[in-house]
Formats: structure tokens, C-alpha cells, sequence
């Protein structure tokens, strides 16, 4: 049974009863709670592809959204984001309740999944071979990973870069990609077919959506990928797309730079890096127009 048999109703009935919506997904089984109807409506469309758990012995995560237990139920009100039952962040506006549990459980998985390299980062394959793409804010990586999961690439992950510290393979996480800003409305233009869902407004972030995941990623998130390439883009308005070689050593400071837990693993986290990084090839990619980018990584893909 998929999130989308369910009638929004019926799936908002899940989430509110005491076990909540039992999810898997990626390597990581869920347990979502919400009586919110915004949560309910956003997460039926979100992840309308993916399988419902019933009997699940052990998630890894019980989180839920709700509204605080003070005036802000009704005065201006608030949501906040649970992880078994404690607070990791500030309030934010009701409006503001789907994106604060997908970033919730961003914070879930990047602090307590150690059995994982975690670097910040957007990673896609095609086939089995994944295409790690770390850059900072407003650089138009989600833009990018966006434009080629909707020309048929595989969505692993736009914020997250799960690397098995014993295979070394990327680990696939394919949850809804975060839109920001003018982006929202490049997508629309570029993919009408994608699926959008609400849009938040005044965000830390700015303006907010997320992208559905496409199903045939969902269907093949327990497939990882092998290191192929890391690549690191940038936005900039009026350029054409151009793609140039990045040294090695370079690559792997700026991984380690955008690593969660790089740290924390030690000479481990030493290891799992450089081995990712002697099996890619490194790029700097400057672009502006997204259907030239697809066709530069497409290229790039077949010619390796």
C-alpha cells in the first residue's frame, strides 16, 4: 500500500493515530506524527510514491509537527518539530509546518547517522554511477539536480551525501528536493509535469517548495551507487555553460569542508573520502541555462 492509495483523510488518520505514518525511506524507516492538515495534504502528495509500513518493530526516527501547547495555538500560530518528544529548534509559523519537517529530518539524519559519511551536498546517477555535487547557498544546485532528475536522472539526494563507511557506495535518500526562490518557478517553466507542492513564504531560506521525487528513484532507493564524478556548480546569470577540471586535493578539502561528520569518524572519514575521491573525476561547472547544463552532464556521463 503506497501513500497514494490512501485518500488524504484516511492518510491524515494515520498520522494522527498514537504509532503515526510508518515510512521507509532510503535506509531509514520513519515513524511521522501530525494532526496538522497542511502536514497530511503536503506529505500525501510528496511521497504518493512510497510504501507504507504497517507492523514496523523499530524506526529510526519518531518525529512529529504540531502546534505548541501555549498561546501560539491561536495567536499567531506556531508549529513545532518533535524528535521523540524533545524540541531541537525554535518555533516557526503555522504557514511554515511541511518544510520545518522535511528540514527536521535533515537534522535527524545528518546527526545521527554515523554509519555514513554525510556531506552536504546534491548527488544524482545515472545507472549505478552517482554524481556528487556540493555548493553553498544560492549556487543553483538544487536548481540543477531538479532540471536533470526531470530529464531522467536518479535522484539520490539534493541535500544529503550518505557515502557506507564499509562499501563505500552512496547510499540513495530520495526525498522531496527543496526549491528556493526564483527556482520554483525556473522548474515550473522547465518541467510543467513535475509535481510542486505548497509554497512557504519568509522562510530563513526565503520562498520555499518542494519537488516530488521522481517514482522510478523511489522505486530504486535501495540501489546505491558507485563514485563516478564530483562536480561543482554555479549559477551565474548570462554564462555559458562551461565545465573545467578541479584538482583532487582541492575536491577533497571542500567535501571534507562540507562534511557533517568528517570529525566525528576520524581516520575513518580519512579513508571513506579519499577513496571516494581517487574513483571520481573533479569539475568546477559554471552555467545559465539549464538545458545546456543537461546536456553537458549528460555528455560528461557517456563520454566516462
Amino acid at each position: 500500500m503506497t501513500v497514494a492509495s490512501l485518500s488524504i483523510s484516511e492518510l491524515r488518520s494515520h498520522l494522527s493515530s498514537a504509532s503515526g505514518l510508518g515510512l521507509r525511506v532510503g535506509p531509514f524507516s520513519l515513524r511521522i506524527r501530525s494532526p496538522l492538515a497542511a502536514i497530511a495534504t503536503s506529505v500525501h502528495r510528496m511521497y504518493a510514491g512510497f510504501d507504507i509500513v504497517e507492523d514496523m518493530p523499530f524506526a529510526d526516527f519518531h518525529v512529529s509537527v504540531n502546534r505548541p501547547a501555549n498561546i501560539r495555538r491561536w495567536l499567531r500560530p506556531q508549529v513545532q518539530f518533535y524528535l521523540d518528544g524533545m524540541e531541537p529548534f525554535k518555533p516557526l509559523p503555522l504557514p511554515q509546518a511541511y518544510a520545518m519537517l522535511e528540514w527536521g529530518l535533515n537534522w535527524c539524519i545528518s546527526n545521527f547517522s554515523n554509519q555514513y559519511l554525510i556531506i552536504h551536498a546534491g548527488v544524482l546517477a545515472r545507472g549505478n554511477r552517482a554524481v556528487v555535487m556540493p555548493a553553498p547557498p544560492g549556487s543553483g544546485k538544487s536548481t540543477l539536480c531538479a532540471g536533470l532528475v526531470s530529464r531522467g536522472w536518479r535522484l539520490l539526494s539534493d541535500e544529503l551525501t550518505l557515502i557506507d563507511t564499509c562499501t563505500g557506495l552512496v547510499q540513495p535518500l530520495p526525498r522531496p528536493i527543496n526549491l528556493k526562490n526564483e527556482s520554483i518557478e525556473v522548474m515550473r517553466r522547465f518541467a510543467p509535469d513535475v509535481v510542486l507542492g505548497e509554497v512557504a513564504h519568509d522562510t530563513a531560506k526565503g520562498t520555499v517548495a518542494h519537488m516530488q521525487p521522481p517514482q522510478g528513484s523511489v522505486a530504486t532507493m535501495g540501489v546505491p551507487a558507485r563514485p563516478a564524478m564530483v562536480v561543482f556548480p554555479q549559477y551565474a546569470a548570462g554564462a555559458a555553460a562551461t565545465l573545467e577540471r578541479e584538482d583532487r586535493g582541492v575536491a577533497y578539502m571542500a567535501l571534507a569542508e562540507n562534511s557533517f561528520n568528517y570529525s566525528l569518524l576520524g581516520t575513518r572519514g580519512f579513508e571513506v573520502l579519499k577513496a571516494f575521491i581517487d574513483q571520481s573525476d573533479c569539475y568546477r561547472f559554471s552555467y545559465a541555462d539549464l538545458d545546456k547544463a543537461v546536456t553537458v552532464f549528460d555528455e560528461l556521463m557517456a563520454a566516462r
